[in-house]
């Protein structure tokens, strides 16, 4: 399903400001971005080999870890267009697919680990 990239952005900025109150007043030191496509380093850490495979990616020191620290660069949640895009048939699909994904990596962001955030990606 091809979505503009424009259109995609819209998208996610649409999902993050329709978060429930109680989650989006907790994002501190986050910062939200979309690519088109995992660079190399990101599939690594994940020990990845396909770049459409990745959907989305939380960069960081979760919230729950966050006890004695000074300042920090913002961790990062990076939502991944073209493996959406190329996984999904319908508009509707790319919706509920960025919803999901944004709600799982944001369930990273806040000490979730991978089964939690399925969990909250499911919600």
């Amino acid at each position: 399903m091809k979505i503009s990239r424009e259109q995609f952005e819209q998208l996610v900025g649409e999902v993050i400001d329709n978060l429930p109150e109680k989650f989006k007043n907790r994002l501190h030191n986050v910062a939200i971005f979309v690519e088109d496509h995992p660079t190399k380093a990101q599939l690594g850490k994940l020990d990845k080999k396909n770049q459409y495979t990745l959907f989305g990616l939380f960069e960081g020191y979760a919230q729950a870890m966050r006890l004695n620290f000074g300042p920090v660069l913002p961790d990062r949640i990076t939502i991944f267009r073209q493996p959406i895009c190329k996984y999904c048939s319908s508009a509707q699909e790319v919706r509920q697919k960025v919803i999901s994904t944004v709600k799982h990596e944001i369930a990273h962001h806040f000490g979730s680990e991978e089964d939690g955030a399925r969990k909250a990606s499911r919600k």
